[in-house]
């Protein structure tokens, strides 16, 4: 069903929308290639993909940091609120300047969590819990992050933000006079609130790691379809907290 309502998707927004996610995913997959398969300084010459591809992010600072994660957030994320983008599509004969907005609300939202992110992710490094490349090194760290994120789970704030995920229609009908700006912060907001643990699962095998962002996304989408979301959000968190617990034991 999803698959159908993707393909009748038109217009230049929705063009744009999909070419910026595989740019997205495209500058993702440079950042992760080994540094002797890049050389973009002699090619390119001075510019973010270098700042973002110089490795150690961890190192290198908050502002490579935040780049980093902006960058992860928007590949990952925007493509888990398809549904909703595209039911707000539905609601009328929408300007690609609404759903520009709309989509600059969701990811003003995401470069929040990401600034969070970035200082924790600078933060952890300097006191030697992470690697330059933002993979844990700490196994009381690593069984934190996997227990906590299975115990939010089960948490009344994720089953709010998620339930109102998996009703775009009901959330633009109750909010859509305050604009297509101001709609798009509330439902990034929400999705943060849904996902931003599991996100930081990143540093478990660390924020380069594209198995880890590929998984991670298909995982969030799904929980946010409301046919196969429920069976799968609760058992993620058991498994997660299982992981957390038995890894003294390898």
């Amino acid at each position: 069903m999803l698959a159908l309502r993707i393909r009748s998707l038109r217009g230049t927004h929705w063009l744009a929308f999909f070419g910026g996610i595989l740019l997205c995913w495209a500058l993702l997959f440079t950042m992760a290639l080994p540094a002797d398969l890049r050389d973009l300084e002699a090619t390119y010459g001075a510019s973010i993909i270098e700042i973002l591809c110089s490795g150690g992010l961890g190192a290198s600072g908050f502002l490579s940091s935040f780049a980093m994660w902006a960058l992860m957030s928007a590949a990952m994320m925007a493509p888990t609120a398809l549904p909703a983008f595209a039911t707000y599509d539905d609601l009328g004969n929408v300007a690609a300047t609404g759903f520009g907005k709309l989509l600059g609300g969701y990811l003003t939202a995401w470069a929040g969590f990401s600034a969070l992110a970035a200082l924790a992710q600078v933060s952890l490094y300097e006191l030697g819990l992470i690697g330059g490349l933002g993979q844990s090194v700490s196994l009381p760290l690593t069984m934190t992050l996997l227990i906590g994120a299975g115990l939010y789970q089960f948490s009344a704030l994720k089953s709010a933000c998620l339930s109102r995920c998996r009703a775009p229609l009901a959330f633009f009908m109750q909010h859509w006079d305050e604009g297509p700006f101001r709609n798009g912060l509330r439902l990034g907001l929400d999705c943060v609130g849904c996902c931003w643990a599991l996100m930081l699962l990143g540093f478990v095998g660390g924020t380069m790691n594209l198995g880890f962002m590929g998984l991670a996304m298909v995982l969030m989408t799904l929980e946010k379809l409301p046919d196969i979301g429920r069976y799968l959000t609760k058992p993620l968190g058991a498994m997660l907290i299982v992981a957390g617990c038995a890894l003294p034991l390898f």
